[in-house]
């Protein structure tokens, strides 16, 4: 039988493992789709971080070198430290030889990752000091947001955008075009302009974030949806379509977008409840090189998971699914719980289809944190797609006021379910929120770190769910790739936002297998907060016993024992998971297309 994979915590300060090499294109090139002019659009990043004007000047050259004629369009992607271009196949085989490129991808598309939530995660006692994200301006970057009541302001957003748009899109890259940073004034970018939600996503995220649950509250309401982070002003920046789908370089375009509105708006945090499949290392990804560069811009951002806990594909029980950008160590990577339709926290339980780590390629120990993503109430966009789509999801209104001995069956105008760990990760961007207000002066390091520290770590050993419909039954493990850090305790938290403060990154850090022994290692950068083996140990993260399986000491705690996902039969899960031939490798099968946010999933309504 295989060995027992075991977790040994690295006392020393060492620095990540180097990332598998790659060529400069990505494996997926091919399978872009030209357009009616026979072009492709490519996102071309260059290898020396230079002023946004010496930026341009390179590729300029670049562009001559393969004759302007095979350029037919270029939009600046500034947080990639690239440019978005329309070439022609032979413009595109001749820029893969310049020596200033870094690395080539296609456009690729992105797509949504689709009541007891406040109370799950102990929202009150941030409440009841007084911190709600006022002040705190957190981008929602999904598939617009409504006009709502709900939300506080008549327009539903303080600031509006939609990236959806090319006319749109392009303005904005022309007003950053010449800039490096947040801009002085907000007459440097285009006016907030109608950006709604014809998908449904975009309006139900907004509203667990910021909802101020005026639809709920009534003499004979008995439940209020009121966002974690009410007091907070949401900007909407609209880059899905009516069927949720988006591209790259809009994401790319709407960060970039988020950087320069920064001072304006007091932009703190963005939330992105989007992903897509890993194709390469996160150093190369031009997505996840946005993300950092609004996190070291100062901005918090939250990524949600994936919802791919189920897939079975490699013989992996689920696990390697976490999807871009949550693969990239900065961000804030959030899988889903269940509330089990209760208020206390003591019943809740991992969603078995919330993605686990580690991350493909590059092997990122994630999820970071969980927050609850199942069967959520929020708002709710009506005629949108998927309301259109799930009627069965519109909320009824006997579900949060008293009629008495004669319910109702009306359905509410406002209120929609859907399920996801999009639904998680506004949790974990409305808690970042409130400890931006608490204490201004935290950085996303440090409010990343506080999370994870203070988070319960009190879970069984596992869990199962039946699904109704195929009667296969999913068991889930407690263990490092599944929960992370633990399940978010906002309470706790805000109390650690004004005491000693770690100093450094809080990059996740990366697995290792030894395949000789079968043991899996943690390797941490130098300049993490968690270098700090205590932080890890029994007396901090990771809390006083071993979550992972048989309790062994802080040093050597068990990953996965027989019990867990291996089971018995380890070898061939083990060689799934970790071999250069699988998921993992060169000739890795994450290129695949399949959809992996598909509504199914989406509003699974596993409970």
């Amino acid at each position: 039988m295989y060995k027992s994979l075991a977790l040994f915590i690295f006392t020393s300060f060492i620095c990540l493992a180097a990332p598998p090499q790659f060529g400069k294109v990505a494996s997926d090139i091919n399978s872009a789709r030209a357009s009616q002019d026979g072009t492709i659009p490519v996102i071309v990043q260059w290898k020396k971080k230079l002023a946004v004007n010496g930026g341009r000047k390179m590729a300029m050259i670049g562009e001559r070198k393969i004759a302007l004629s095979g350029v037919r369009s270029r939009r600046a992607l500034h947080s990639a430290q690239g440019d978005l271009y329309r070439l022609t196949p032979s413009a595109l085989s001749a820029l893969e030889s310049d020596p200033n490129v870094a690395f080539i991808s296609p456009d690729r598309k992105i797509s949504a990752r689709l009541d007891n939530t406040a109370a799950a995660v102990n929202a009150a006692a941030a409440w009841g000091a007084g911190y709600t994200g006022s002040g705190v301006g957190v981008v929602v970057i999904d598939s617009g947001i409504n006009p709502d009541s709900n939300l506080g302001v008549a327009k539903g957003a303080v600031y509006s955008y939609d990236f959806t748009q090319p006319g749109a899109a392009q303005a904005a890259a022309d007003a950053l075009e010449g800039t490096d940073g947040p801009l002085a004034s907000a007459s440097q970018f285009p006016a907030s302009m109608t950006a709604a939600d014809q998908f449904g996503h975009g309006q139900h995220v907004a509203g667990i974030i910021a909802s101020n649950g005026a639809a709920s509250q009534c003499n004979n309401c008995k439940r209020n949806f009121k966002g974690v982070a009410y007091g907070a002003s949401i900007l909407d920046f609209k880059v899905l379509d009516a069927n949720g789908e988006g591209t790259d370089s809009n994401v790319i375009l709407a960060i970039d977008s988020a950087i320069a509105l920064k001072n304006i708006y007091n932009i703190r945090v963005i939330n992105l409840s989007i992903g897509r499949p890993v194709f390469e290392s996160y150093t190369l990804d031009p997505l996840c090189q946005a993300v950092e560069a609004a996190w070291k811009a100062g901005i918090v951002v939250v990524a949600a998971a994936g919802n791919d806990g189920r897939d079975n594909s490699f013989g992996e029980q689920g696990y390697g699914t976490i999807n871009a950008p949550g693969n990239d160590p900065y961000v804030i990577t959030v899988g889903a719980m269940k509330t089990e339709g209760t208020y206390t926290r003591t019943d809740d339980l991992i969603a078995s289809y919330s993605s686990k780590g580690p991350s493909a390629v590059d092997h990122i120990a994630k999820p970071d944190i969980l927050a609850p993503g199942n069967l959520v109430v929020s708002l709710l966009a009506q005629k949108s797609t998927l309301a259109t789509q799930n009627p069965a999801n519109v909320v009824a209104l006997s579900y949060y006021k008293d009629f008495g001995s004669n319910p109702v069956q009306t359905l509410s105008t406002n209120y929609f379910l859907l399920s996801g760990t999009s639904m998680a990760a506004p949790v974990i961007s409305s808690a970042a929120a409130d400890l931006v207000q608490a204490n201004p002066a935290l950085t996303p390091d440090q409010i990343k770190a506080i999370l994870m520290q203070t988070a319960s770590k009190s879970f069984p050993d596992s869990s199962s769910v039946t699904d109704p419909n195929t009667g296969e039954t999913f068991v889930a493990y407690y263990d490092l790739f599944t929960v992370g850090a633990g399940y978010l305790d906002l309470g706790a938290a805000m109390t650690a936002a004004n005491s000693s403060l770690p100093t450094g990154t809080a990059m996740s850090p990366v697995a290792q297998m030894d395949a000789a022994t079968g043991a899996v290692s943690l390797v941490f950068d130098q300049t993490s907060i968690w270098s700090d083996r205590s932080m890890w140990g029994t007396r901090s993260m990771w809390g006083t016993r071993s979550m992972w399986g048989t309790t062994i000491s802080d040093a050597n705690q068990v990953i996965w024992d027989t019990r867990s996902m291996w089971g018995t039969q380890t070898n061939s899960a083990a060689q799934s998971l970790w071999d250069t031939r699988s998921m993992w490798g060169t000739s890795s099968s994450t290129s695949d297309t399949r959809s992996m946010w598909g509504t199914s999933i989406m509003i699974t309504g596993e409970n």
